[in-house]
């Protein structure tokens, strides 16, 4: 993506990992057998090896995504986290256009797939810890043979990451609306509310 200096962040992995915990819902991007890129939005769960990132997921059989993956394992993963427009009312003079505030992380992966039973397992229940613990038990509790049978209906795939980009973008290089910005979006929506709380942890000077 494009990452103008001041906004390039590509070398904190931590807080690229963070917009990776707190919005999981990504974009896998493949070519599809023509060529055409194809996309399929999805959970991830990051597994952290030092300085090595590898991203678990799976898609349902009749996807076809992970035929591509299997032909073509160089793919693209996104994650958005929050999000908003900037009004330029928050600069002390007239001569400013609005713009958007975000913050994204792009991934560049080599896919494998996983096809053993008790792997494909080991991965759902990373991602029901993520998003819902107590559901583990119930996923137990439905017994081997019904388990079997949802495995069978998912096809799992580990995702390395050979190379990512983290985009902060809140519009640190202007100073003079830091302040003003950070009011608004502090008494705004959800994401400017997110994109709020995000500024005040990294000390952005407001």
């Amino acid at each position: 993506m494009y990452l103008p200096a001041q906004f390039n962040k590509s070398q904190d992995r931590a807080l690229a990992a963070r917009i990776v915990h707190e919005h999981p819902f990504a974009s896998l991007i493949s070519n599809d057998d023509s060529g055409f890129p194809y996309a399929t939005p999805l959970p991830l769960h990051l597994v952290e090896e030092g300085e090595s990132w590898k991203l678990l997921g799976h898609v349902a059989k009749p996807n076809p995504h992970w035929k591509y993956l299997a032909a073509r394992p160089e793919a693209l993963v996104t994650f958005m986290g929050p999000h908003a427009y900037m009004s330029p009312k928050v600069y002390p003079d007239l001569a400013r256009v609005p713009t958007w505030n975000y913050l994204a992380v792009h991934c560049k992966v080599k896919a494998s797939l996983i096809e053993d039973p008790e792997a494909k397992d080991r991965l759902l229940k990373k991602l029901i810890g993520d998003h819902e613990p107590p559901y583990k038990q119930q996923w137990i509790d439905l017994g081997t043979e019904y388990q079997h049978k949802m495995l069978m209906g998912i096809v799992a795939f580990e995702l390395e990451v050979i190379a990512l980009e983290c985009k902060i973008k809140v519009n640190q290089h202007r100073p003079e609306a830091q302040a003003k910005m950070l009011q608004m979006y502090s008494q705004g929506n959800a994401q400017e509310q997110a994109l709020a709380h995000w500024i005040k942890a990294m000390n952005t000077p407001v």
